[in-house]
């Protein structure tokens, strides 16, 4: 019987495993991979750290920072090992794992965190027209071939949809002499980072086509060409704005979504917004002794704050299993309100004692500038002012415990150019 598992060894299940940590208890940490690290392993840019440990570094590096913080701490370790099923049975955890070692095999938990990051939407999910040869994967999968595997995948590329992703990857491409013809996005913003959009796009002269998607691919064995076209305000091709460009790669950058899938037998509450768990500030799910954290909750746009908030998860969840008495909850929702897309977590359960909690936010449109407000009932009770605010870049605003000023619920909007 393990006290806690965590489930994924990206940044996000070191950062758990390592704040969970008490020698007084027995913690198991679970990778399907045989090296822990996750996908930070294949990203080779810098850009990370810079907010959890004030220095840029590698992917790589970020990764090792966080392999060496737990490499001293006694907790069990099974790599290359798949969690197959989960349930729950009288507040017992009932994980199935497979791996050459034991075959397939059954461990038991009290508490659980899931850390498995997320998974890069497909060709089928987004229902791309035209034939289907071979050139067309995903921007991950092609940022793995390329740094990992030392295979370069095209020579004349083209890039759907502008994620943090497809963005590097036009660059890395570039870098490695391929043509880079250009980036379609659907929205009439980018969904990656300004820095990426300046460092990927602009100093590499890749143009950017926004408000556009791809209406036609060709090809039989192998890709050929692909058009895209101008869309409207409901997301329909122009017709007469079309524009052809001969490839023999495509990579989709189309979104990312939560890895929860494998634990559907749980019924957790999903969230239709953001695809991962429903939470309260402890990331604590519907389930008692169910904590989600990282990717695997929401899309982060930096792993530093997928840390932060992965250390948390962890420290909550060691709280959890060491108390004697079952909890009560009792919760107020928090929900997105105008020109907000979601709020992470959903739910403030007012029985647990904290000072403030740091919720997570999306705008749903671009400003220069604007204000932040979280009403409880018809109550202001906080207001942060924010500049450059952009739908792709996540807002974070702390809430005191001494903001609230009743047990109604909460609702986070947002006030463009005030």
């Amino acid at each position: 019987m393990y006290d806690v598992v965590v489930i994924g060894g990206g940044a996000a299940g070191l950062a758990a495993i390592h704040s969970a940590y008490d020698p007084t208890l027995k913690l198991l940490l679970i990778e399907r991979e045989k090296t822990l690290g996750g996908i930070l392993k294949q990203c080779i840019h810098n850009g990370f750290g810079l907010h959890h440990y004030k220095e840029e570094l590698t992917g790589p590096e970020y990764a090792e920072r966080g392999i060496l913080s737990v490499k001293d701490l006694s907790f069990e370790t099974m790599l290359d090992t798949t969690v197959a099923d989960v349930e729950k049975k009288s507040d017992i955890f009932h994980i199935t794992i497979m791996n050459t070692e034991l075959g397939e095999a059954v461990i038991q938990a009290k508490t659980v965190i899931l850390s498995t990051g997320c998974y890069e939407r497909t060709r089928g999910a987004i229902q791309l027209p035209g034939t289907r040869p071979k050139g067309i994967m995903p921007a991950g999968s092609a940022q793995r071939y390329l740094n990992i595997d030392g295979y370069l995948v095209g020579k004349k590329v083209f890039i759907l949809g502008s994620g943090d992703i497809g963005l590097i990857m036009a660059r890395r491409m570039r870098l490695e002499g391929a043509e880079v013809l250009g980036v379609a996005e659907i929205m009439p913003y980018s969904n990656g980072l300004t820095r990426n959009i300046v460092q990927c796009l602009h100093d590499f002269d890749i143009p950017l086509y926004l408000s556009h998607t791809i209406t036609d691919i060709k090809g039989i064995e192998t890709l050929e060409a692909i058009t895209i076209s101008e869309v409207d305000t409901h997301f329909q091709p122009i017709a007469g704005t079309e524009k052809t460009f001969e490839v023999d790669t495509l990579l989709l950058s189309v979104g990312l979504i939560p890895d929860i899938k494998m634990f559907d037998s749980l019924k957790f509450d999903v969230s239709s917004l953001t695809n991962g768990a429903i939470v309260d500030q402890r990331y604590q799910t519907s389930i008692p002794g169910l904590f989600a954290c990282g990717n695997a909750l929401h899309v982060h746009d930096l792993v530093d704050f997928v840390t932060e908030e992965s250390e948390k998860a962890g420290r909550f969840a060691k709280d959890y299993v060491l108390k004697t008495k079952a909890e009560k909850r009792q919760l107020i929702t928090i929900d997105p309100g105008d020109k907000v897309r979601y709020v992470l977590p959903q739910y403030l359960d007012i029985t647990q004692n904290f000072d403030e909690t740091v919720l997570s936010l999306r705008a749903t449109e671009s400003a220069l500038r604007g204000t932040f407000n979280i009403h409880q009932g018809e109550t202001l009770i906080h207001s942060k002012k924010a500049r450059f605010v952009a739908p792709a870049e996540m807002e974070r605003l702390v809430l005191k415990r001494s903001d609230l000023v009743s047990e109604a619920p909460l609702k986070v909007s947002f006030e463009v150019g005030t």
